[in-house]
């Protein structure tokens, strides 16, 4: 890969021609139209905080070193950011009058109503930037090493760099987009946020079942997203079908996953909602997030519920009671040794060899307190619940 180091550009240059999708939050194009500054294979702007972006220009006023910037130079005529463009469009947007900067009074100050000295100075503002030339394999293998320090990228943003083409544009229009009026719904039941591709990921995830870099290598040049689209909107309805009333515990399920192993049984949505409230009602269950995959599945596997076990003391007084009843009778203290037929049957197990467990299944609306609470063996509370 070639480089040329250029200190001729100054922030003037730059935003000449400086373009910004206010909608999409992305800064299009600069360097009077020859630059394109967000290409495919670049995040989304995620310095609009008023504070990364301000702490930008504030850098400039101060003397403060930018760092560098690299540049993929496509053409003779074409150039595309490589790395810098946050910078790149925070210079953009505070000239074209986007955002504020404070004075030292405090006062909120805007690029238009700065002393025109504080104008020059950002404007003649040289900056430092290579221009790499390579084949893309290069391009995207630089691209990768020049983030890792910084804000580094995350797994989704590497593979829109690397997958780039119409598929990855497409993909996100449609789920990177935080002016996408269905984010509000689909934040229900996923975590993250647009601008960081992470709504663009789970659906990925969902409709490749996990393979999602082999997803994109398939699709890279494809022209339509109809298949990813339809998969994602058939998971988002399945949910919202079956369990009506949203919790906050639903954010971040993996429901892509459930999706493929519950949603051609049937569910009476108005029992799942009654059985929801219960299990949220219900004190001994510690892990509200596995309620909804305990319901899809038959309301059998409890472990999801993380149901609170027996504490220290109420087992040492149930096993003093149990043990002491036992020896009385000459039997064991474990129930289901007593009625065995092994040398077991009149054996008395010591604490730490024994295991609480719920008379009435807590399955089955047993309580997990010290009335519905009784010791086994290890070996016979094992077997128990392998059943």
């Amino acid at each position: 890969m070639k480089t040329t180091l250029r200190t001729d550009i100054t922030v003037k240059d730059i935003c000449d021609g400086f373009v910004y999708n206010e909608l999409e939050g992305k800064g299009l194009f600069g360097l009077s139209g020859t630059l394109t500054i967000q290409p495919e294979y670049q995040r989304n702007y995620i310095y609009a905080d008023g504070k990364r972006d301000v702490a930008v220009i504030e850098s400039i006023l101060k003397g403060y070193p930018l760092g560098l910037i690299y540049f993929n130079k496509v053409s003779a005529n074409k150039l595309e950011v490589l790395d810098g463009q946050q910078r790149i469009t925070s210079f953009g947007r505070f000239v074209t009058n986007k955002f504020a900067i404070k004075d030292e009074q405090g006062m909120q100050q805007y690029f238009g109503s700065l002393a025109s000295e504080l104008q020059n100075l950002i404007l003649t503002t040289k900056l430092v930037i290579y221009e790499c030339e390579g084949e893309e394999p290069e391009i995207k293998q630089w691209f990768k090493t020049i983030n890792i320090a910084g804000v580094p990228l995350n797994n989704q943003e590497l593979l829109n760099a690397v997958y780039s083409g119409p598929y990855v544009t497409l993909c996100k229009a449609e789920f990177s987009n935080s002016q996408n009026a269905n984010i509000q719904k689909w934040s229900a039941y996923i975590s993250g946020s647009a601008n960081r591709q992470e709504f663009l990921e789970c659906a990925l995830n969902w409709v490749s079942k996990g393979n999602i870099d082999n997803y994109m290598s398939r699709h890279r040049y494809e022209a339509n997203i109809i298949e990813l689209k339809n998969y994602f909107t058939s998971v988002i309805d399945w949910v919202s079908g079956v369990f009506t009333s949203v919790e906050s515990e639903m954010r971040g399920l993996e429901w892509g996953r459930l999706y493929e192993l519950y949603h051609e049984q049937g569910y009476d949505s108005k029992k799942v909602s009654a059985e929801v409230k219960k299990l949220y009602g219900d004190p001994y269950v510690k892990n509200r997030k596995g309620v909804f995959e305990y319901i899809l599945g038959g309301s059998t596997d409890t472990k999801l519920l993380d149901v609170r076990v027996f504490d220290e003391a109420t087992k040492k007084s149930v096993y003093t009671n149990q043990t002491a009843e036992a020896e009385k009778k000459g039997i064991s203290n474990c129930s289901h040794c007593a009625i065995g037929h092994d040398a077991n049957k009149a054996k008395i197990w010591k604490l730490a060899d024994m295991d609480a467990d719920h008379v009435a299944a807590w399955s089955k609306g047993g309580a997990t307190d010290i009335k519905n609470c009784e010791l086994l063996c290890k070996p016979h509370n094992r077997a128990k619940g392998n059943r």
